[in-house]
């Protein structure tokens, strides 16, 4: 009897997912641990594997296509089994003999070409730096180190899936190079800002154009809607002398670091650090209880093409300024690639949301539920203020934290930051 494939929850908030691409056909055999599919949940774009071995005999959703969580995507079963056409929802109904005959003929004999060889132009690389491509074919061309821009696309929007892999050609070998000194070993490139999505342009007469959400705007919406009508929000807002953490970042820089420090690394260490002493912001509002967390997980936002993630740095203030620079990097390349495991975005217990690199001054930042607080924070800028008695120019920040009022007292938020704007102010309080 037919087994059927739904779609599974793939991330902890994940409500439905978008059928990004069939990665097994009609009538193909599958076994245990095959992926079937890609899935763009709320947050990545993840696989979707099967739990049954036999022949894929229908698949009744189609590429293109979002379901609910525990609907039927696919049905599996033995080779010659009948499905009735009532079966699924007959995205695949039309097609399921037909392809079952072909993938028959293709297991007989070479598949042709995608385009005559006499035709067979050199895929160009892709205009932008950022190549799309799916978690498994990064991962197949990383072991097998092939050249992705080399490689046209297939899939959806022309992102490479494995099947493309198959005309990719080796990466270039890099010319040999001088070992590296301290000073330049394993430097990461500094943190930018992503571009926008691009807007795509009404038809021609038409005086707009319809964009369907992606399963992560939706959640950011409903999210939004969790955080802004429910919770009963207040804000605190100071401003920070950076001047002393600026020398010593670029002291770091002249001892020859390994890994570059950035001014959000250090404001993640001591907000971490800060917390410890101030656990009452350290907690989650559940409803009938105060979760007070005694372990400290950063949420870092970062922005993508369509949308918003918070990855997680855990154990934030047990860890060194080299050890959350490197998977803060790390955490934000494989946001941009939606290439983020479950475990990686989910739990934080506090966040930072830093818009300082985008020229914002001062601006407030959405609280994350079950989160109790977030901190925003604008950029490093000069300006007049007294010192020493006199009118001098200083290098300032202006940190907002938005507080849960069922959590977090006034009083209670405003010390916090009294702690966090001393650490910062004198970076050796971070370490004592």
């Amino acid at each position: 009897m037919a087994t059927q494939v739904v779609m599974e929850a793939l991330s902890p908030t994940m409500e439905e997912g978008r059928l990004v691409e069939w990665k097994k056909q009609e009538g193909e055999t599958v076994a245990v641990g095959d992926v079937l599919a890609e899935v763009e949940t709320d947050k990545a774009v993840m696989e979707l594997v099967a739990r049954v071995g036999g022949v894929l005999l229908r698949q009744t959703v189609a590429a293109g296509q979002t379901v609910p969580v525990s609907s039927p995507v696919a049905l599996i079963g033995q080779p010659g089994e009948t499905v009735p056409a009532a079966a699924g929802n007959g995205a695949g109904a039309s097609a399921g003999a037909a392809a079952a005959k072909g993938a028959q003929q293709a297991s007989q004999k070479p598949a042709p070409p995608a385009q005559p060889p006499s035709a067979a132009p050199t895929p160009a690389p892709p205009a932008s730096g950022r190549i799309k491509a799916s978690p498994l074919a990064r991962k197949i061309a990383q072991e097998q180190v092939l050249d992705l821009r080399a490689v046209q696309g297939s899939g959806p929007e022309g992102r490479i899936v494995l099947r493309d892999l198959e005309t990719a050609r080796p990466a270039r070998p890099a010319a040999p190079a001088a070992p590296p000194t301290p000073a330049t070993a394993r430097a990461p490139a500094p943190l930018r800002p992503v571009p926008p999505a691009p807007i795509p342009a009404p038809a021609p007469g038409e005086p707009f154009a319809d964009v369907p959400l992606s399963q992560m705007r939706k959640t950011i919406a409903r999210r939004l809607v969790q955080s802004i009508g429910p919770v009963p929000t207040f804000y605190l807002t100071t401003e920070v002398d950076m001047e002393r953490v600026w020398e010593a970042r670029e002291a770091m820089a002249a001892a020859g670091s390994e890994v570059k420090v950035s001014f959000n690394d250090i404001i993640i260490k001591a907000v971490a650090t800060a917390l410890r002493q101030h656990p009452a912001c350290n907690a989650w509002w559940q409803e009938d209880r105060i979760r007070y967390w005694s372990e400290v997980h950063i949420g870092m936002a970062v922005a993508i093409e369509d949308g918003l993630i918070t990855p997680v740095i855990r154990h934030a203030d047990r860890k060194t300024l080299r050890e959350i620079g490197a998977e803060a990097r790390d955490l934000a390349a494989k946001a941009r690639d939606r290439r983020l495991a479950a475990e990686e975005y989910t739990g934080a217990t506090f966040s930072i949301s830093n818009l300082g690199m985008l020229d914002i001054d001062e601006f407030t930042a959405v609280i994350n539920p079950p989160e109790a607080g977030i901190l925003a924070v604008g950029r490093i800028a000069s300006r007049p203020v007294e010192h020493g008695g006199a009118v001098a120019l200083r290098r300032r920040m202006r940190l907002t934290m938005s507080c849960d009022h069922r959590v977090i007292d006034g009083a209670t938020g405003a010390r916090f930051l009294q702690t966090l704007k001393g650490m910062l102010e004198n970076p050796l309080a971070m370490v004592w």
